[in-house]
């Protein structure tokens, strides 16, 4: 690794052009470390770095081109960072994406407000490229912007194509048709089996006065062998002896 080349290529993301890589620095140049990690694994032959290199850099280089506060990083030399500024000629739509997870949520709350401003892009692929780093399924939101300015959304431009701002109402866009909950089926009463009987165990029935008789007991002639109860049917219409008479 050429440690020289990487930390000019860092210079540039953090202190030129960080839009181009889907990167919105804070008001004081910081980026998080995982955001930038994540924008390098899309760009050919950097998808090795790890802030193990970020770190040797802090190390190796004198002078260093970034600096570390926790988890975030910025460019020592900012001179040339676009600023974050209130958004003029917005142009009629903006994409955003969510958590297909958030998606019904979002559908009927809309995005709210939270640490974090809602990035937006001009373009579809740059927003459709910013969904996938937090959810491989993200939903592609369109806002309507003059819908969202009449509710008193206020539009910050960054970087390049990417846009901010705190809040997005619902309303203020559309997406693609929520999934249909499927009904939960439960089988009906009548069709729900029973637990089967333990081998030689029996079922007691008891009557209104208080006295019962066994499953097994009642109805046994049914119950019993087809050669027992013939040999039964015999014996019952069997003539007594001439000598009984």
């Amino acid at each position: 690794m050429d440690l020289k080349k990487l930390g000019k290529i860092l210079a540039y993301i953090l202190g030129r052009h960080p839009g181009e890589f889907g990167l919105v620095p804070d008001r004081e140049g910081y980026v998080k470390i995982k955001a930038l990690l994540r924008a390098f694994s899309e760009e050919e032959g950097w998808g090795y770095v790890r802030q193990s290199h970020l770190n040797e850099i802090l190390l190796s280089l004198s002078p260093a081109p970034v600096e570390i506060q926790g988890n975030l990083i910025r460019a020592k030399i900012r001179e040339n960072l676009p600023g974050i500024e209130t958004a003029t000629n917005l142009p009629k739509l903006l994409f955003t994406c969510v958590r297909r997870k958030a998606h019904p949520f979002v559908a009927a709350n809309g995005i709210r407000k939270s640490e974090s401003p809602v990035v937006l892009s001009s373009s579809v692929e740059m927003a459709e490229r910013l969904g996938r780093r937090v959810d491989r399924w993200a939903v592609t939101l369109t806002v309507q912007v003059k819908k969202a300015l009449e509710k008193n959304v206020e539009f910050f431009k960054a970087d390049g194509a990417l846009y901010t701002a705190a809040f997005i109402p619902a309303g203020c866009f559309t997406g693609p048709p929520l999934p249909k909950e499927k009904p939960a089926l439960s089988p009906p009463a009548d069709t729900i089996p029973t637990a089967p009987q333990k081998p030689g165990s029996y079922t007691l029935n008891i009557s209104a006065d208080g006295s019962f008789n066994s499953a097994s007991g009642k109805n046994s002639r049914k119950q019993d062998p087809p050669w027992k109860r013939k040999h039964k049917k015999g014996k019952q219409k069997h003539e007594k002896p001439p000598w009984r008479h």
